[in-house]
């Protein structure tokens, strides 16, 4: 990415904050191929980097709320176990209401995604972080995994009449192929928007944020600041309360999906 130093004014990049950069070295501008392009050209695959430190943290997170805050199993809990309660209360009922009894075998899975997550999306809140949700290849990693493990499970146990989840059987005769050509096609791209979706949504907000706070400091450089700066604190405020309801919805629609899918795959006729 080119360098500005030497311009006149404010120079920011929103995007940066979302670069993978490993954690035990510098890398050299220049010394990838593209110059533009800095680090993913130069980066080993045993080398951890700020995701694996970002990952790791969330896998430290939900261990200390779902094993240590939950230890005690106390019949009055403390405020560690009933965040830890309502959790999982909050995403069995999900899968129960969604997939049905059938779906409830499966629910390990869909509560650790759920988790993984949702604290991605908090830690990524913190200022410095790295929101590894906001990385396509981290989502669409847990789309595919769900689309292969619904697949799978839809043949396994129903065999060949899983395929009648893509023929409406209650349209008429004459436009039967056409719809199922369409569900065929729209079973497809489930994971493209499952990953797409969760991505964007984190990329999004987070590089609003930046941008408004690029502006904070032109109180500092013009007068034009005492105006603007003030505005772009207030903006930066209501952005960061948005990214919070923002970090859970998007968890909750990541998961959600998830249970119809396999609700698919559990019932195709329905």
């Amino acid at each position: 990415m080119a360098t500005e130093e030497h311009s006149d004014g404010l120079t920011f990049h929103p995007m940066d904050q979302f670069k993978i950069q490993p954690l035990f070295r510098e890398i050299e501008p220049g010394s990838c191929v593209p110059a533009e392009d800095i680090v993913h050209g130069c980066l080993k695959w045993y080398e951890p980097t700020n995701a694996t430190l970002w990952m790791g943290l969330t896998l430290l997170a939900i261990f200390a709320l779902f094993v240590l805050g939950t230890r005690g199993r106390a019949i009055i809990p403390s405020r560690l176990q009933s965040v830890a309660e309502l959790g999982y209360g909050f995403v069995h009922k999900m899968v129960e209401d969604v997939a049905g009894k059938d779906g409830l075998k499966f629910f390990p899975y869909i509560f650790t995604l759920f988790c993984f997550i949702v604290f991605s999306n908090f830690l990524g809140l913190i200022p410095g972080a790295l929101t590894t949700t906001s990385h396509i290849a981290v989502t669409a990693f847990m789309a595919v995994a769900v689309f292969l493990t619904v697949t799978l499970v839809g043949f396994v146990k129903n065999g060949a009449g899983f395929l009648g989840l893509f023929w409406v059987s209650s349209a008429p005769l004459a436009l039967r192929p056409v719809l199922a050509l369409i569900e065929v096609i729209s079973y497809f791209v489930r994971p493209v928007s499952h990953s797409i979706r969760l991505a964007g949504n984190m990329m999004a907000g987070h590089a609003v944020i930046k941008v408004f706070a690029a502006f904070a400091p032109l109180v500092l450089i013009s007068g034009i600041g005492i105006a603007v700066t003030p505005l772009s604190i207030l903006a930066i405020v209501a952005m960061y309360a948005l990214e919070i309801l923002v970090a859970f919805i998007q968890a909750y629609v990541f998961t959600i999906l998830t249970c119809v899918y396999l609700k698919d795959a559990l019932h195709p006729h329905h």
